[in-house]
Formats: C-alpha cells, structure tokens, sequence
C-alpha cells in the first residue's frame, strides 16, 4: 500500500511540475519562411489574393485527389479525414492575412506579405503563420516543434509561387 501511494504521489508531482514547465513556454508560435521571386508586385500579389489561383503554385491544391470548393473568399477541400478551410480575412497593398481553419485544431492565422526590394522586378515574399495554442503541457511541447513540421510545407509552397510567377 504504501508502494502505490508513493507511486502516486510520484506521478501527481512529475505532472504538476511539466504542468508548471509547460506555462513558461509562450502560447504563440510563429513560423516564417521567405523567398524573392523576380517578377513585380502586382503580378505576385494577383496570384496570393486570389484563392482560385493557388491550384497554380501550392502544393495542396495541386494535387489532384484533393476536391476543393471556392467561394469568394474562401475555399474548402477534406484531406487525411478532416475538413479544412483557407479564408481571406483581410488584404491590403502589400499583404493577405488567411486564416486556415481544421476540424479538431486550433485556427491558424497566414500572413503573406509581398515587399518591393531595390530593384522594380523583385520582390521578397514572407509567409508568417501564427500558431495560438492553449494552455495544455502536451500542446506546449508541441509547440517547440511546430517549425520542424510545417516550416518545410510553407517552404515548398512559396517555391512554387516562385517558380509559377517567373515561368509566366
């Protein structure tokens, strides 16, 4: 008896302790990826705008099976089971603000920013996601790991626009 209660005791101490841990890690992840793309900004930003354009250049929408549905400004498709949605929640001059919504998780705010370097024909394009998770240890943890797992996908997706826009 005495065993187990120690036991016990053991297991509520370590979880209050990664608990604890896990309230020093911040609750927002941003991850950023950046590439140049020699065209100029107006041709660039008419491909991010628009969602419809994004089966150009963007790996998930240029797969085949995947079904997608546009609306105006948002658009829909289902992949590994869940439902996911991308929708323009703002633009201006130089950057959309997306927000991509899945079943089961938290929402995920885009941010694709399209900046004129010194010469006309080129322009830096930054996308920035914003990452808000909630207080839970395991969603903490995963946190320090969310750059391995979806910097890479924004990665390819920008060498796509990339090499859509300048072939064009």
């Amino acid at each position: 008896m005495r065993l187990v209660k120690g036991f016990i005791l053991a297991m509520a101490g370590l979880f209050i302790m990664i608990t604890l841990v896990s309230l020093l890690i911040p609750s927002r992840v941003v991850v950023s990826r950046g590439v140049e793309v020699n065209a100029t900004a107006a041709k660039v930003f008419a491909e991010i705008n628009n969602l419809r354009n994004w089966q150009h250049w963007h790996p998930v929408f240029k797969n085949d099976s995947s079904k997608v549905s546009y609306s105006n400004s948002s658009c829909e498709w289902e992949s590994n089971g869940k439902k996911n949605k991308f929708l323009i929640t703002a633009d201006s001059a130089q950057r959309v603000t997306i927000s991509l919504e899945r079943e089961g998780e938290n929402a995920v705010t885009n941010y694709i920013s399209v900046l004129p370097l010194s010469d006309s024909n080129r322009v830096q394009v930054e996308w920035r996601a914003v990452n808000k998770l909630k207080w839970y240890p395991w969603e903490k943890f995963y946190g320090i790991f969310i750059e391995r797992f979806s910097g890479p996908g924004y990665e390819d997706a920008l060498n796509g626009l990339k090499g859509y826009v300048e072939a064009r």
